[in-house]
C-alpha cells in the first residue's frame, strides 16, 4: 500500500517522536531533529506542472535527503522525482499520493534522518 501525508506524519511521530512544524503558516511542513531543529524532511504541496507531472492541480510530496549514489537509481522508481526546490543531487521528492510503498518511504525517511543528524 502507498504512503500518504497522514501516514508519513504518523511514521515520524512513532519512529522519531517528531510532530510536523509549519514555519510558513500554510499547508507546508518540515520534520525536524530535536533539539537541533535541523530538517530531515519537508512536506510540500506542489503544482503538478512544477514537478513535470501531467495534469493540473497540486500534489503532496516529501523531500528527503538521500545518498547521492542512490538518488539516480531511486528516481527511476514510480513516484520518486528530483527534489523540488532542494539540491537535486542530495535530495529527492517522493509523491505522497499512494503511489510509493509505505515501507520504501519509511526507509527513505530513516536514511534522511540519519544523514541529517
Amino acid at each position: 500500500m502507498g504512503c500518504t501525508k497522514q501516514e508519513l506524519f504518523a511514521i515520524a511521530k512513532e519512529c522519531y517522536g517528531t510532530e510536523p512544524d509549519y514555519p510558513w503558516m500554510d499547508e507546508n511542513a518540515v520534520l525536524r531533529h530535536q533539539p537541533s531543529r535541523k530538517w530531515y524532511a519537508a512536506v510540500l504541496e506542489v503544482g503538478r506542472q512544477k514537478l513535470g507531472l501531467p495534469g493540473d492541480g497540486k500534489v503532496d510530496v516529501v523531500n528527503v535527503k538521500c545518498d547521492p549514489l542512490l538518488s539516480g537509481t531511486l528516481r527511476q522508481e514510480t513516484g520518486i522525482l528530483p527534489a523540488y526546490h532542494m539540491n537535486k543531487e542530495k535530495w529527492i521528492s517522493i509523491l505522497l499520493d499512494g503511489s510509493v510503498d509505505t515501507e520504501l518511504v519509511k526507509g527513505l525517511l530513516d536514511m534522511s534522518y540519519q544523514l541529517t543528524k
